[in-house]
């Protein structure tokens, strides 16, 4: 699938970014090149003591920012394949800093489309968020109006072999910034409590492998213009600091500005456009029927019921804690062992 394509993959440096480039290098050893493009010179080294060029001849560390939209022309010279993995994500800096987030997710999302059309890409995944269905902080609207940019830029690729489409999914375990990094630094440190912005509060669950593996699958199998969504748990926060925490006092300190109790990733709205391909579901264009006919000719895909929601409070599976203790374990262990 990959091998002998160029591929470039923005905010290349993050934790999707080193998960997806650590497979691509196994799985497909004749890749022809593979771009880390993102903005920070400091983790672009950092990464590189990783994932050598010298190991690796095909990786290259470009820096540049998506607000730049020449750079990023210059960076897709010859590439077949982008990944959109770039974004400003931190839900209390966006109620803070709102032009900021806009100017790198929608801003920086129309540069990279229109760069793409510039040059000779044919397929382009952009990574999504749950919190860009029916959002309610700045940083989901942001992604948001990311997401209907690259689904409507299947409607000016004219006669180029190119097609855009989408993935989202809820809560990577184990990134920067997330609530399991941030519950197992406090018990390291002997914290005797945990801080829970709300008993009831739930989460999607994806682990990086399942985010890369969904990735890859819709580079080799999205015909344009969708969103998938996969079929994964959620959890309870509560669980999640029992899981970590047993011994730790639960503290009720409130729900900050911009969240959910329950996060979204297909609304009641989307129902009516949405398909069932099995281990993952299609937001198609409310327009999209041909599209459809060809989902159900490949895979034998069904409609949602209408009024279908995709909701983590009313998910149909939960991971217990125990579930959660070994999946800690299983994928945190060198970095956060339990």
């Amino acid at each position: 699938m990959l091998n002998n394509k160029s591929i470039l993959i923005t905010g290349g440096t993050g934790s999707f970014g080193q998960a997806f480039v650590a497979e691509v290098l196994q799985r497909f050893p004749d890749v022809k090149r593979l771009v880390i493009y993102s903005r920070d010179e400091l983790k672009q080294y950092e990464m590189s003591q990783l994932f050598s060029p010298q190991d690796h001849s095909a990786l290259r560390y470009f820096l540049g920012d998506i607000r730049d939209r020449e750079r990023l022309r210059r960076a897709l010279e010859g590439i077949d394949i982008v990944i959109h993995a770039a974004a400003l994500k931190q839900v209390p800096a966006a109620e803070y800093n709102p032009f900021e987030f806009i100017k790198t997710n929608i801003i920086g999302a129309e540069n990279l489309i229109q760069a793409c059309l510039d040059t000779d890409v044919r397929r382009v995944v952009a990574l999504s968020t749950d919190k860009a269905a029916a959002p309610i902080n700045i940083y989901g609207a942001t992604k948001l109006c990311s997401d209907k940019l690259f689904i409507a830029a299947n409607n000016i690729i004219g006669r180029r072999d190119l097609r855009f489409s989408v993935v989202r999914y809820g809560n990577v375990m184990g990134s920067r910034g997330s609530v399991i990094p941030f519950f197992l630094k406090k018990v390291r440190e002997g914290a005797s409590t945990l801080p829970i912005t709300d008993p009831q509060m739930t989460r999607f669950n994806i682990t990086l492998r399942e985010g890369v593996e969904m990735v890859l699958w819709a580079v080799e199998n999205a015909f344009g213009e969708e969103i998938f969504v996969p079929k994964i748990p959620s959890y309870h926060l509560t669980d999640v600091a029992k899981a970590i925490g047993p011994n730790c006092r639960q503290e009720i300190v409130g729900l900050r500005p911009g969240e959910k109790i329950h996060e979204e990733m297909i609304t009641t709205s989307d129902s009516f456009s949405t398909l069932d391909l099995g281990p993952y579901y299609a937001i198609l264009k409310a327009t999209g029927a041909s599209k459809a006919g060809r989902y159900v000719e490949k895979y034998g895909a069904v409609p949602v019921e209408q009024g279908f929601a995709y909701n983590s409070g009313s998910n149909d599976k939960f991971l217990s804690i125990d579930e959660l203790r070994n999946l800690i374990r299983s994928e945190l262990k060198h970095e956060f062992p339990l």
